[in-house]
């Protein structure tokens, strides 16, 4: 378990818990399988490594999760006959890299239906993704390609860093450089910036749904926040496939489908800031790309946090607290 961040153990444990709630739960109604994969190892081995009352909390916080979302979902407890089998899976870290968020999925081929959850320890960053002189964001968020005027724009910027690392053999830090958010960040999101309204402005109305695709996920799914004391139940149901009705079993509330947007209104600084562009589409849809240096020591890339501000006023949302 070496080298593993406490964010990443503690996300794993929280699937593992979740994978298990369903198990224990659904096993007494319908037959249920666990695909004991790498990813489940993993998460199990997270989740012993906290003592039992830890353990007990990220169980208690799941339960109550679990239970609100075999409500809305009938599909969970409900087979067509005995060969009908919920299968239960923890996702590899690399689906993410594919669009797909998913941590935890439910799956039932025979009806061919499946729901998936991705999973949140206190922690809300929808996406982190890389900024460098050879990464065109264009083509690998939107399918678009960045002009060759995009590379022209970022290339002194991230030569130089390149030129800085190697001669102090990757030990300069970045402090070193002074007012580095001036002469790094600020030309690096301007670049950004500029790109994102023309590839906007050259594909008309494919942008901003493709934006939100990338971050949100092309696959439905629940987002399940633990807190300290709460749990958040927020329903990303873009295309329909959430809260579907197991023959005459309707889900015990109704979850509207979001709308994808389909126009870039505007992209600007946040207040008083150097680092945080805000995108602002229609259908209500705002996000917000934070850069920052994924190290103290400098390096030819940068990182951003890609955070939902806000989504539509139909985005479902649930929060159970816990006594």
């Amino acid at each position: 378990m070496a080298k593993v961040s406490t964010q990443t153990i503690n996300g794993k444990a929280f699937e593992y818990a979740l994978l298990n709630e369903f198990l224990e739960r659904l096993k007494v109604v319908t037959s249920v399988t666990v695909i004991e994969n790498e990813p489940f190892k993993t998460a199990l081995k997270c989740f012993l490594s906290f003592d039992e009352k830890e353990q007990s909390h990220y169980k208690l916080v799941a339960s109550f999760a679990v239970n609100f979302l075999l409500d809305i979902e009938p599909r969970l407890a409900n087979g067509i006959n005995e060969n009908d089998v919920l299968q239960l899976e923890i996702v590899a870290d690399k689906a993410g890299q594919t669009g797909d968020v998913r941590d935890v999925l439910a799956i039932r081929s025979i009806q061919k239906w499946e729901i998936g959850i991705s999973a949140k320890n206190n922690h809300r960053a929808v996406k982190h993704s890389r900024l460098s002189n050879d990464i065109d964001f264009g083509q690998k968020w939107l399918g678009i390609p960045c002009s060759v005027n995009y590379f022209e724009e970022i290339k002194p910027v991230f030569s130089n860093l390149a030129k800085l690392r190697t001669a102090s053999k990757a030990t300069q830090k970045w402090d070193t450089l002074g007012d580095y958010h001036t002469s790094v960040y600020v030309p690096v999101l301007d670049a950004f910036r500029n790109e994102l309204l023309r590839l906007d402005k050259e594909n008309p109305g494919i942008v901003a749904e493709r934006l939100v695709e990338y971050l949100i996920g092309n696959q439905d799914f629940y987002k399940v926040i633990k807190g300290k004391n709460k749990v958040e139940i927020q329903a990303y149901n873009l295309h329909g496939t959430l809260n579907l009705p197991f023959e005459n079993i309707k889900p015990k509330a109704k979850i509207q489908r979001l709308k994808f947007p389909n126009r870039l209104i505007e992209v600007v600084y946040q207040d008083n800031s150097q680092t945080t562009l805000l995108v602002t589409l229609n259908e209500g849809w705002q996000i917000s790309f934070r850069i920052h240096n994924a190290s103290s020591r400098i390096e030819p890339s940068l990182k951003f946090d890609i955070n939902l501000v806000s989504a539509p006023h139909s985005l479902f949302s649930n929060q159970l607290f816990i006594g």
